[in-house]
């Protein structure tokens, strides 16, 4: 990682990311990262942009535009993201005066042109969704990973980076259909993209705009667990893969799932699973 001041872009400390591995001890071959960053309070403006490689821009505060060749200038809005790729001139930015804060992702490789076919649509248009802590921690799990320069993190950043990526199209989707079932899934998926906070069950209700026994009805009609329950084997489901794929420790991991004391973690883990977490990644996930 380099850390450091650049006052044409802003006036706080900036990180950009460069991975310094050989491509060809990455596992992964059809999706690689060119770079990544994390820009707070970016003021600069960019105008008549190219780029050679396909990059994914999430803003997370502030306010500004984004405009593809000579379209129309969109308005970009915390928890916006939009594209950049090559074949196009870009104008994009904080508005004139203003700021806003940003993580971009730069990457290469067939997968690209997999999700551009498959499922992500209209890369010349803004998409808008929601900012918050798990998003956010998702974010910075990406750079860490990629900040690590071991070709296994760097595989796992990229398939972070694509079910990411993808979540949000879904998230996307669903909000536009509009109807009770892709509302329900909806409810999920924020449930799903929220296991690294600590959240109470009215802010989550408040935010969909229901009551807290709507909510956990739903919940209780799609899983057929309570809501905690529920909450607890999403968890767990999440412990599962980072005692797998990491080399975080039980302690690190449950606390970085919201569960202060690790023996409670530990419990519920083996509740739910019959196994205990040291004994899974001893065991390579099986039972």
């Amino acid at each position: 990682m380099t850390k450091y001041m650049d006052y044409m872009i802003s006036p706080y400390p900036i990180r950009t990311y460069e991975p310094l591995v050989d491509p060809s001890k990455l596992k992964l071959k059809s999706l690689a990262f060119h770079s990544a960053g994390h820009l707070p309070g970016r003021t600069l403006q960019r105008v008549n942009s190219v780029f050679a490689h396909w990059a994914f821009v999430m803003i997370t505060g502030g306010e500004g535009f984004y405009q593809v060749n000579d379209g129309e200038r969109q308005k970009v809005v915390p928890g916006s993201w939009f594209c950049l790729y090559p074949g196009a001139v870009f104008n994009y930015g904080p508005n004139r005066g203003g700021f806003w804060d940003e993580y971009y992702f730069t990457v290469y490789g067939e997968r690209v042109d997999e999700w551009l076919q498959n499922w992500l649509n209209n890369p010349e248009q803004v998409k808008h969704g929601i900012t918050d802590d798990a998003l956010l921690h998702r974010m910075e799990m990406m750079l860490m990973l990629i900040d690590s320069n071991q070709p296994g993190n760097l595989d796992r950043a990229a398939m972070m980076l694509e079910l990411f990526l993808y979540e949000l199209v879904v998230q996307i989707e669903q909000t536009q259909a509009g109807h009770r079932g892709t509302f329900t899934l909806k409810i999920i998926e924020d449930l799903s993209r929220s296991i690294y906070v600590q959240q109470k069950p009215e802010e989550i209700a408040d935010r969909h705009h229901i009551s807290v026994s709507t909510l956990r009805r739903i919940v209780h009609e799609y899983s057929g667990y309570p809501l905690n329950e529920f909450i607890h084997r999403l968890k767990i489901a999440e412990a599962k893969n980072l005692l797998l794929n990491t080399e975080m420790s039980v302690k690190e991991l449950a606390e970085a799932l919201g569960y202060q004391d690790m023996f409670y973690f530990s419990r519920v883990f083996k509740r739910v699973t019959g196994i205990s977490p040291s004994s899974y990644r001893k065991r390579g996930g099986n039972s």
